[in-house]
Formats: C-alpha cells, sequence, structure tokens
C-alpha cells in the first residue's frame, strides 16, 4: 500500500482481532432465533483494519496508536 503507513499499535491490533472474530463468531454460531444476528458481520471491519495496521477513522481524527 503505497503512502498509506500503519497508524496502530500492536495491543490495539490484537484487540481488534479479538473482537472481530468474536462478532463474526456471532453471527455464524449465534442462535438461529436472534433477528439480528447479521450485526456479527460488522467483525469484518476491526478484523481487517486490524490485519493492514491502519485504521481510516484513525487518519481522519489525527489519531494513532502506534507508538
Amino acid at each position: 500500500m503505497a503512502g498509506i503507513s500503519t497508524n496502530m499499535g500492536s495491543a490495539d491490533r490484537v484487540i481488534r482481532v479479538v473482537v472481530g472474530i468474536a462478532l463474526i463468531g456471532f453471527a455464524l454460531a449465534g442462535p438461529a432465533d436472534i433477528a439480528w444476528k447479521w450485526v456479527g458481520w460488522i467483525g469484518v471491519i476491526p478484523l481487517v483494519t486490524a490485519l493492514i495496521g491502519w485504521c481510516p477513522l484513525y487518519t481522519v481524527l489525527g489519531f494513532k496508536t502506534k507508538s
């Protein structure tokens, strides 16, 4: 990714991976009678941002957790 530098620290990335996997797991294996189970697919966002190490919202806000 030319021009994009990472803006996330290690702890931030680990937390995002855990939260992303948990949300996706809920979407896949949660109780079938819950109508809003699709919300778990939002877990893709923290998972992808953790894998690339860059959060677009951090860039907009001028924030970074990488030291």
